[in-house]
């Protein structure tokens, strides 16, 4: 039986176009993008460099304005950022002069939660990205890895409907990313969040998303979705080694050939 709450569309564009500049000096980001989000799914955006991702990303959460067509948050136009679409970026976006407890509990305080549901809020999530015991640190003293993990409780904090995240782990070395990966799939499992990704690496994309989106170069169309199934196949089988299979490679080399296609052309 199909999840109701699982198809409710929780975002949708429609019509998207985006121009940076004006006249002679304008270049168009975005041309008809239409895409629906759907509660609980891990959507991630593939395209090659300069195709207008972080700016479709941008303005899901609020911080760019369509130049024309529309940016839905359940049937509402986005006309903002909202602390219900949590951002992370390639580089942690971490109040420096704080320390990671309070950097995790600085949306709560805002919101002005009582004292002890902060408390409570922030020992889960330190919990999920497995830093408790670092409350106290200066964010200065940790990893990338480190100073990620801590970008993401202060977004999950919040309680987001959806998480946007941009290259989030593009910086980091490759045992590290792996890492974070794994921890990624759990934190959407575990509390069931809708995820906008977006990677310029395919076997991450492969590894994660439940859709995955292929963008032309600029300006940026969709040219084709894949649903695919291997994150929840990662989860069955407690192994990544069983998704490198015929029909993974079938879907990657796909993708290869349609983003290889805009690169050469």
């Amino acid at each position: 039986m199909v999840n109701e709450r699982e198809q409710e569309i929780l975002m949708e564009i429609q019509n998207l176009k985006s121009v940076y500049g004006t006249n002679g000096d304008s270049i168009l980001a975005l041309d008809n993008i239409n895409l629906k989000i759907k509660r609980g799914e891990f959507l991630c955006v593939l395209g090659p460099s300069g195709c207008g991702k972080s700016t479709l990303l941008k303005t899901l959460a609020g911080y760019i304005k369509p130049t024309s067509g529309v940016c839905l948050m359940q049937g509402e136009p986005i006309t903002g950022p909202d602390w219900h679409r949590g951002v992370v970026f390639q580089s942690p976006t971490l109040y420096p002069w704080m320390n990671v407890k309070d950097n995790v509990e600085f949306g709560p305080k805002m919101r002005g939660l009582p004292p002890k549901e902060i408390e409570e809020i922030r020992n889960h999530f330190l919990e999920q990205v497995k830093l408790t015991g670092f409350s106290e640190k200066a964010t200065f003293e940790l990893s990338g890895g480190m100073k990620q993990r801590v970008a993401l409780a202060r977004v999950l904090a919040n309680y987001p409907q959806v998480i946007l995240m941009d290259e989030p782990f593009g910086a980091l070395d490759a045992l590290t990313r792996v890492n974070m990966q794994s921890l990624i799939r759990y934190i959407w499992r575990e509390n069931n969040s809708t995820i906008l990704l977006i990677t310029h690496d395919i076997d991450e994309a492969l590894l994660l998303a439940t859709r995955i989106v292929i963008m032309s170069k600029r300006p940026g169309k969709i040219l084709k979705e894949f649903n695919v199934d291997f994150t929840h196949t990662i989860f069955e089988d407690e192994s990544k080694h069983i998704i490198y299979n015929e029909e993974y490679y079938k879907v990657k080399n796909e993708i290869l050939d349609i983003i290889n296609s805009q690169i050469e052309e």
